[in-house]
């Protein structure tokens, strides 16, 4: 399959740079088998029925956005260059790897400084990413993150406007729990404590897994044939009781909805035929069109980039035509895109 299958045209104008607020108040396009209509997310308890299972990532982001200088002495004194680093990942030694930038400016055993608290010493660079060691571990170094950092906004909207303030708390879901993402769970962002109460006033149910989502969602498919391209991982987990909670739900005729492609994608890694297991670790999974679902009945999402792993997905549940379809209608209506945009529900089983 081509890559040329997943691409669109899409107005720069609707791309969101900042949340609807409320966030419940975004544009919801709910597309059922071959029915499109134009809702609201507040509506969602009206859309939903009792015993269906809303399976969300638990997932926090980090503050991983990081501005700081390398200082060095040399012939002529000291000099210094600016660094703009990005974390990726914690690594099993202590270390974070990084988009370090630039790169070329800074070589292995040296130190950015980040703040009066917070530096870091470069042990290695590959692949065009660096490896870094910090000066403070554990909570110390959670709060100097928190004082320093900033959200690691998506390219598409760090092109247009630095982060501030409003992100760190916009770019968060309501629930969010376990810090070690990078990127944030979007469709989740639309949930509010009021939406979740009248959810659940109206018997449906919610089970939290977590995925910590790496920046390599964002990174470009670069090979033609797509079976070629490499998958990123991710490490997440799906309790025993998580497992058993969405078993139950199946069993019942009750629906299973992941909010996001990262909680569909986790739930698909750690359910075999049909049943679900308790999964912890990393999953590479790569759903394209042909992919046997075994255990999502739909999925709550936002709009994604043409021509990316994303955009596969969603054609793998609902069909390649009908996702054309689908955005050719969100276009039309000027819904607005991409991470801080309006919400789809897709339920291709109507």
């Amino acid at each position: 399959m081509k890559l040329s299958t997943f691409d669109f045209d899409l107005p720069e104008h609707l791309i969101a740079t900042r949340p609807a607020r409320p966030r419940s108040s975004a544009r919801l396009l709910l597309a059922r088998a071959d029915q499109i209509a134009d809702r609201i997310v507040h509506e969602l308890p009206d859309i939903l029925q009792p015993g269906d299972r809303l399976i969300l990532n638990d997932t926090k982001v980090i503050p991983a956005r990081l501005f700081g200088a390398r200082h060095r002495m040399g012939e002529t004194g000291e000099t210094s260059a600016r660094m703009d680093v990005t974390l990726l990942e914690p690594q099993a030694d202590g270390t974070w790897t990084a988009l370090i930038k630039p790169l070329k400016k800074v070589r292995d055993g040296e130190v950015i400084v980040f703040s009066d608290d917070l530096s870091a010493e470069v042990t290695g660079r590959a692949d065009g990413q660096g490896r870094l060691r910090f000066n403070l571990a554990g909570d110390d170094f959670d709060a100097a993150l928190s004082a320093v950092g900033a959200m690691p906004l998506p390219p598409y909207i760090a092109a247009k406007r630095p982060a501030d303030e409003a992100d760190k708390e916009d770019y968060q879901t309501y629930w969010a729990r376990h810090a070690g993402a990078v990127a944030a769970p979007t469709a989740s962002l639309h949930f509010d404590g009021p939406l979740l109460d009248a959810l659940r006033a109206r018997g449906v149910q919610f089970t939290h897994v977590t995925l910590h989502v790496g920046a390599g969602t964002f990174l470009p498919v670069k090979v033609d044939d797509v079976s070629e391209h490499k998958m990123h991982a991710e490490w997440g987990e799906v309790t025993a009781q998580a497992a058993a909670d969405m078993t139950a739900t199946k069993a019942a005729g009750g629906r299973i909805i992941p909010v996001g492609t990262t909680a569909l994608r986790l739930i698909e890694s750690a359910a075999q035929d049909g049943a679900m297991h308790p999964w912890t670790g990393p999953t590479d999974i790569f759903i394209v069109p042909g992919f046997g679902f075994q255990i999502a009945d739909g999925l709550m999402t936002n709009f994604h980039l043409p021509k990316s792993t994303l955009m596969m997905l969603v054609s793998a549940l609902m069909g390649v035509d009908p996702i054309k379809a689908i955005y050719a209608h969100a276009i039309a209506q000027e819904y607005r895109f991409f991470s801080y945009g309006d919400a789809s529900l897709l339920l291709p089983k109507g």
